[in-house]
């Protein structure tokens, strides 16, 4: 790693923030990190932190076909409150979603951000941040200001695709 290795814990687990392990160990965090910039994911420091801080971003990991992981409650909220015309957004307030996840396996890519963090009880932490980005731009006829978030993820769904994501499963 180019950074100095982050060597100072976080002080406790905050809001949002999930358990991925307990008593883990600076050496899984370095690991996690290492593993993260050998597969071409971007390591950043959170703003704010200090470099010795045990917290850092990892992005750049995208699942295609992502189509099934859809959260279709906010979206049938949204549609409620400003209808717009799309035949998938149609088939959904049908109660059929099956056409929003087709297009969204065809034009979307489901992009998954962590915020790994390593608190003081020696907690292995991690915030996902993860959403339904276009292919590219013009691609799909949906409206740009929906809604298009994933379903929540579970903690042991989390740590497999944060283990996925910096090449370590």
């Amino acid at each position: 790693m180019t950074a100095p290795r982050p060597i100072r814990p976080i002080a406790t687990q905050p809001a949002g923030y999930i358990q991925l392990a307990r008593y883990s160990s600076f050496s899984h965090l370095w690991r996690i990190l290492a593993g993260a910039q050998q597969a071409g994911r971007e390591v950043a420091l959170v703003r704010g932190d200090h470099e010795e801080t045990a917290r850092r971003r990892i992005g750049g990991y995208t699942l295609p076909h992502a189509g099934l992981f859809i959260d279709t409650a906010p979206l049938l909220r949204e549609l409620e409150d400003g209808f717009a015309v799309h035949p998938a957004l149609v088939a959904l307030l049908a109660g059929d979603p099956e056409p929003l996840r087709a297009e969204l396996n065809t034009h979307y890519e489901l992009k998954l951000d962590f915020t790994v963090a390593l608190t003081a009880q020696r907690d292995f932490v991690c915030r996902p941040d993860f959403k339904f980005v276009p292919l590219a731009a013009g691609l799909s006829d949906l409206p740009p200001n929906l809604p298009l978030r994933s379903r929540r993820f579970g903690r042991d769904e989390v740590n497999m695709l944060l283990l996925r994501a910096c090449g370590m499963a």
